[in-house]
């Protein structure tokens, strides 16, 4: 079986979902292809950062989805060794672009609220793409299920093992020699936890407790694992990762260590982390002729920022603003000549998906590297850095954060 689609998405994750969404609120129909036989629920939770809130309020969802999620109001930072708070930066300011607004969010609801507002006919599940073909100016979609799909536009948002990202010459992510362990714990009767984002350092880790609303509390931790670890972690149920992370953290505030002991099993979930190197986004093919790749897909980064997430749904909004330039304007062109000119639709695909292109290179490759040496600096147990970061750098890293997501609202309206 063959369909030709104009617009193929390949991924029903938060950018896939988002670029949809935005299609859709600007007239366009796609197709998403989904490996799963249901909507994703892979990850626990993302931190929604002000960015992030301008794109789902242009998506018609910042609404409902603050209903269900508390504003965090500050970022505290301690210190493991000393015990000492390092600084308290507030998430509430305003910024360049307006005031600020920080929620975590769960990941299902946020899928979920973007699929709801899609056609019936978009997601298509259990459509894992194997190979990426040429058919003329066409791209052949083949899925494991032996059917093509022939598409004008390619979308990549199939995330760290993008099937798209490697036909576009992308290598597989980097491991940066760091993991983490995230859990999520349920009180019925509220947890107590105040709305802020609470991040503390020392002995080479770093872990924090982030509420989702008044019920529901976040939590990670995140290290330069040893040989040794990294053979103990293979073997680990979620049972044992619940000890291993006590024992990483030491002696700790007795509310933590009951939040991590009344965290279910299946909430919890262990992974190394990796990036793609920051030249390789910055001078790699985000898009070619008419393929191109967005969110994890295109620039996968460590979690220091909380900008993965916030910056696919940045990607959704841009990419649909270019590719609906494209489309649009072909549609008046035919309407005026009364015929369809193959060759500058073309052209027009090629030259919107540059335009998307060039618009993330820069943002994305400079997030990376942030991140990266931001989460460099915290983990660190060398005494100069730590003195460094723990007297002078510790507001410094947490007000990176409040800048990167302070981007240019213009950016993010579904206008044309």
């Amino acid at each position: 079986m063959e369909i030709v689609s104009d617009i193929v998405i390949v991924g029903a994750g938060i950018s896939g979902l988002a670029t949809a969404l935005a299609l859709q609120r600007l007239g366009i129909k796609c197709l998403v292809l989904e490996s799963a036989d249901v909507l994703r629920a892979a990850g626990i939770t993302i931190t929604v950062w002000t960015n992030a809130w301008r794109a789902l309020d242009a998506l018609g969802l910042g609404d409902s989805l603050r209903q269900q999620h508390g504003q965090l109001v500050g970022i505290c930072c301690s210190s493991l060794v000393t015990g000492d708070l390092t600084s308290n930066v507030s998430l509430t300011s305003k910024g360049k672009y307006g005031d600020h607004e920080v929620r975590c969010v769960k990941r299902k609801f946020l899928l979920e609220a973007l699929a709801k507002e899609l056609p019936s006919d978009t997601i298509r599940y259990s459509s894992k793409v194997v190979s990426i073909e040429e058919s003329g100016s066409l791209k052949l979609v083949c899925l494991a299920d032996g059917s093509t799909l022939k598409a004008k536009v390619l979308v990549g948002c199939d995330g760290v093992n993008s099937v798209v990202a490697k036909w576009l010459g992308f290598k597989k992510p980097a491991l940066s020699g760091r993991s983490a362990i995230r859990g999520f714990a349920y009180y019925e009767k509220g947890h107590g936890f105040e709305p802020k984002f609470q991040l503390t350092m020392g002995n080479g880790v770093r872990y924090a407790i982030v509420p989702c609303d008044d019920n529901a509390v976040y939590w990670f931790l995140t290290w330069f694992p040893s040989a040794q670890e990294n053979r103990k972690l293979l073997e680990a149920d979620q049972l044992k990762l619940k000890q291993f992370v006590l024992s990483k953290l030491g002696k700790v505030p007795e509310q933590i260590s009951v939040l991590i002991g009344d965290t279910g099993v299946e909430e919890i979930v262990c992974s190394p982390i990796g990036y793609r190197p920051p030249l390789e986004v910055l001078f790699g093919n985000i898009s070619k002729d008419n393929v191109c790749v967005a969110g994890d897909a295109c620039h996968p980064m460590t979690p220091e920022l909380g900008q993965g997430g916030s910056l696919a749904l940045e990607d959704g909004i841009i990419l649909a603003r270019c590719l609906a330039n494209a489309f649009l304007n072909n549609s008046i062109s035919q309407r005026r000549l009364g015929c369809e000119n193959d060759y500058n639709h073309r052209d027009r695909i090629k030259s919107a998906l540059n335009n998307y292109a060039n618009k993330r290179r820069w943002r994305a490759s400079e997030l990376i590297f942030t991140g990266y040496m931001v989460g460099w600096i915290q983990e660190s147990d060398w005494f100069g850095v730590r003195f460094l970061r723990e007297n002078f750098l510790s507001a410094y890293l947490s007000g990176l954060s409040l800048k990167k997501a302070d981007f240019d609202p213009r950016q993010l309206v579904l206008e044309l």
